[in-house]
């Protein structure tokens, strides 16, 4: 079982990647990050925080009863995967991606992998 610093850069080595996160979907916060210091992953994570709760809210006033495996945001020059933990609920993975170098199923399959093997 990898810890958290060893899996969030195992996830920047998936194609395209430049930066990471696991957060608390609750409180907004971030429990480990890395990547480009250029780019703001915290403030990026917490305001994702909402997306993931508005889906978690819309699922339950339609009726639907199931997880949520990922939720995609698709940019122009960017891909954001928000991938909450099935073992660990309130936590999610946030990877930004370079769309130009990304393989989009490959990055969800890698951090499909990386959640099996994250120890919090």
């Amino acid at each position: 079982m990898a810890n958290v610093k060893q899996s969030l850069e195992d996830a920047l080595k998936i194609d395209g990647a430049f930066a990471v996160c696991l957060a608390d979907a609750k409180s907004g916060m971030t429990l480990g990050s890395a990547g480009s210091p250029g780019f703001n992953i915290e403030a990026a994570a917490a305001g994702n925080t909402e997306v993931v709760r508005a889906k978690m809210k819309t699922m339950q006033a339609v009726g639907i009863k199931d997880r949520i495996e990922d939720i995609l945001i698709t940019l122009g020059e960017q891909y954001h995967i928000i991938r909450p933990l099935a073992t660990r609920e309130g936590l999610f993975l946030y990877i930004a991606l370079h769309r130009s170098s990304a393989n989009l199923a490959m990055a969800r399959f890698r951090l499909a992998e990386l959640e099996k093997t994250l120890q919090v």
